[in-house]
């Protein structure tokens, strides 16, 4: 039977190794650099179980090692133990990050280590939810050839279905999931906005937004082309007061010119620069974007590719919580 083991003892670490151990797998080491972390682990996996603040003890008692620490912290467990461990030959090793390649990996290659990436496409607000969304969730693999294979039998007993994606196509697979899921959030939020002027909360909508997400799901692409032919129509309903030229462009287009903002990579980054010159603290997004809708979009998706290229770092606590950049 092969022993797994865990570096990062954070939601999706905790929630993929009780998973995987109630399938019957055999968990037997979880590291993390705190000790209160370590402590919630246990209480989820239980007591016959390696807790240590020393990855290498879990590479040493593992054949399947989960890279599942934050992601800027990816890189730097790889080129960590890759100076500490002699060796690493038939060991898989793969992290659970939905932006980056198991690319983060590398330098445990030249250890002999299999390489790659397993990423349940989820929202893990806590422990439980994530326990809980598991069974239902839709698991992306890569990797190397021979890595695939275990991957592919590891994500069958996390998740519900296994799909695997090629390497180079993970910045763009990660931008879908920011449309599908924090920009979905991002619009209900600016719709409760407009609803607080009229005085009415969330709540009485709840019912046609679970009808539409059904609607998506049974009838995928028929409904979101039925959806933009309704918000043309629509769109002329809406006071001119609170028409803008931004929400007609949006409306109008079935999708957004994702070229047209990629190009402003290479501007976002420049001013990065000049901003973090004399600067040390991390900068928050919403002092960095404008104000308007356009100006957001068009900083955040170059920022999503900063960040996957490692030009910065990109950290946020939870759904429409504060971005940070540093």
């Amino acid at each position: 039977m092969m022993k797994i083991g865990i570096i990062g003892a954070g939601k999706v670490g905790i929630a993929i190794g009780y998973v995987m151990k109630n399938r019957g797998l055999h968990v037997v080491a979880i590291s993390d650099i705190e000790k209160a972390s370590l402590d919630v682990a246990r209480h989820y996996l239980g007591d016959d179980c390696l807790y240590t603040g020393d990855n290498k003890e879990v590479v040493k008692k593992s054949d399947v090692i989960a890279v599942t620490t934050q992601d800027r912290a990816i890189s730097h467990v790889g080129k960590e133990l890759s100076e500490h461990v002699t060796t690493l030959k038939n060991k898989l090793f793969f992290h659970t990050s939905g932006a980056h390649s198991s690319k983060e990996l590398s330098p445990l290659d030249e250890k002999g280590a299999l390489l790659g990436s397993l990423h349940p496409l989820q929202t893990f607000p806590d422990i439980n939810s994530a326990i809980n969304a598991l069974p239902s969730t839709y698991i992306f693999i890569e990797g190397d050839e021979e890595a695939l294979y275990q991957l592919e039998l590891l994500g069958t007993y996390i998740g519900y279905k296994v799909l695997t994606i090629d390497a180079r196509s993970k910045a763009l697979y990660h931008l879908s999931a920011v449309f599908v899921c924090n920009l979905l959030c991002a619009l209900l939020y600016a719709s409760e906005g407009v609803m607080d002027r009229i005085h009415i909360k969330l709540e009485p909508f709840f019912p046609i937004i679970h009808a539409t997400l059904k609607n998506i799901e049974n009838k995928s692409q028929e409904i979101c082309d039925y959806a933009v032919n309704q918000n043309v129509q629509a769109i002329q309903y809406v006071p001119i007061q609170y028409q803008t030229w931004d929400m007609c462009t949006h409306v109008l287009s079935t999708n957004l010119d994702c070229k047209k903002y990629i190009l402003n990579e290479e501007i976002l980054a420049e001013k990065l620069k000049e901003i973090f010159k004399d600067r040390e603290e991390k900068l928050a997004f919403s002092d960095l974007a404008g104000k308007s809708t356009e100006d957001r979009v068009a900083t955040f998706i170059p920022l999503l590719y900063l960040d996957n290229q490692q030009k910065i770092w990109v950290e946020q606590e939870g759904h429409l919580a504060e971005i940070y950049i540093w």
